[in-house]
């Protein structure tokens, strides 16, 4: 093959790499349980943290194209808990979070931007899109990274046979509970204004 050719042929797979390339969908129902969004609210008198453990959702992600990556993180708002059980039962309530009325916290984006290569299948990039806490959808930006494990989704199972492959989701924002309209300016002395929320979930896209 004469180098002609060859390049012809180098420039041909790339193009078809690009056009063929499909994203892979993550589901971030984890099979373990583990997954889960930790929540603090720094107050002066009652700092106070949980976490929120009902994680589900789907991301859209391809190696090759990290800053199309697009998805919906949905956590069930009733799943929300603190250390002591009345708190716990007073964030729940229609005073509150109201969760009976507004079972569904979500975050939905559709596209990465910022996306900065942080290592082997590893980046750092922002994630703009739609946060919905009590019916109140407000549109945020959350610094992200993703780690890309391909072939460790039957690993983490224990059960390396099955193949497939893992994708790994960190992020921190902070949001102010008036924005959704959960008690604006009330009992900040004991529930703070702001809400620092922090993510570390794992999706799963199985060997097909």
């Amino acid at each position: 093959m004469n180098i002609r050719n060859l390049i012809t042929t180098i420039a041909f797979t790339g193009i078809c790499t690009a056009v063929f390339a499909v994203p892979q969908s993550f589901d971030f129902k984890d099979p373990k349980g583990v997954n889960a969004v930790q929540f603090k609210l720094d107050s002066l008198l009652e700092p106070i943290s949980g976490t929120a453990n009902d994680v589900t959702g789907s991301v859209s992600f391809d190696a090759a194209s990290v800053a199309a990556t697009k998805g919906e993180i949905k956590v069930g708002a009733a799943s929300l808990k603190v250390s002591n059980s009345k708190m716990t039962e007073h964030l729940l309530s229609d005073a509150w979070l109201d969760t009976a009325k507004f079972p569904g916290i979500s975050f939905e984006f559709a596209a990465l931007s910022d996306v900065k290569p942080a290592g082997d299948n590893k980046w750092t990039a922002t994630a703009a899109g739609k946060l919905t806490i009590k019916g109140v959808t407000k549109e945020v930006s959350v610094p992200v990274s993703l780690s890309y494990l391909p072939g460790a989704f039957g690993k983490r199972l224990n059960k390396p046979e099955l193949g497939g492959d893992l994708l790994v989701v960190r992020g921190e924002i902070a949001i102010k509970r008036a924005d959704f309209g959960i008690k604006p300016g009330q009992m900040e002395d004991k529930v703070a204004p702001e809400v620092q929320l922090s993510i570390a979930l794992v999706g799963g896209a199985p060997k097909s």
